[in-house]
């Protein structure tokens, strides 16, 4: 079996589009294993891994702790929001003291992008970055990407358009990453206040009319409105936010084509999508989240392969 081109997954810009097939084929593997009546393989027995979060997070520390048991890994977490973090204690002191707790891969979300890199220079275990502040979330573009796969069959020349928070969102800097990447076609839309200057660089394109982008793309990825990364206001009300840049049942079936509805989670109901559009045909929000599982599996398990 090939191995990843990187030792740790720091994030997207550091993998070529190999290294994601690689991980979309092992992702297939698991795939077919968390659908059995038996959902764990011994693979990862002699394995330690620590789950550090110095910020909230539910969702993707869930999924990463389930890829971790069904691998049958022994699994640390720490919480650095209850930690002694809090009490000046720094990430390589934290860090320092876990690694003499003898652990294999760290799986870290930290408030400070770049601290993933940072942590993989000073410490022996392969990193995974689970998001550090907006700057990526290489595992959410992944089982992105490997559910527009699912769905489309491909992720090459598909119209893609990711709207809302793009200048606070991890989600939407990994996602263009791996999109460009795969050869695929994407827009960013949302409140002008809200999109960077030189997003263009990246190699999308700007489009502030909601209803343009849905005619173009073949799936909208719906990001969620982070208020708690937004120290000034960035658009008058939610609201106002909603009227412009939500989906509703109605405007989805407005449009002359059937598009892909997608989001990171968790959702506002009401602001990004209504429930209608959430619990509709054309949404694949919980196929994203059982990928989540089959995604981090298959990254957590290349890396290993790496390290034995």
């Amino acid at each position: 079996m090939s191995e990843l081109g990187v030792k740790h997954l720091l994030g997207i810009k550091y993998l070529n589009e190999k290294d994601i097939q690689l991980i979309f084929k092992t992702a297939d593997h698991f795939k077919e294993v968390i659908n059995r009546s038996i959902k764990k393989v011994p693979s990862l027995r002699d394995i330690t891994i620590a789950n550090i979060f110095f910020e909230n997070s539910t969702r993707t520390k869930l999924s990463f702790e389930l890829a971790e048991k069904r691998l049958s890994a022994d699994v640390i977490n720490f919480s650095a929001a209850q930690s002694s973090v809090k009490k000046g204690e720094t990430l390589i002191d934290t860090v320092n003291n876990i690694l003499s707790m003898k652990v294999d891969m760290v799986v870290m979300r930290h408030p400070n992008p770049g601290a993933g890199i940072f942590l993989s220079k000073h410490v022996d275990a392969a990193i995974i970055n689970a998001g550090d502040g907006a700057h990526e979330h290489p595992t959410q573009a992944l089982l992105d990407s490997y559910s527009i796969r699912e769905k489309l069959g491909d992720v090459a020349g598909k119209n893609v358009v990711i709207v809302g928070d793009i200048l606070h969102s991890r989600v939407a800097l990994s996602n263009i990453f791996a999109l460009k990447l795969q050869g695929a076609n994407v827009k960013v839309c949302g409140p002008k206040t809200l999109i960077p200057k030189h997003v263009e660089s990246l190699g999308v394109t700007v489009e502030t009319d909601l209803i343009k982008a849905l005619n173009w793309c073949d799936v909208a990825n719906m990001l969620r409105i982070q208020n708690e990364r937004m120290d000034i206001s960035y658009f008058p009300t939610t609201r106002e936010y909603t009227q412009q840049f939500g989906i509703n049942k109605k405007l989805l079936d407005s449009l002359d084509k059937e598009i892909v509805i997608m989001h990171p989670g968790p959702i506002n109901r009401g602001v990004e999508i209504t429930s209608d559009v959430a619990d509709s045909k054309q949404s694949i929000i919980l196929n994203q989240v059982e990928n989540g599982v089959a995604i981090r599996m298959a990254v957590i398990y290349l890396l290993a392969s790496i390290i034995k």
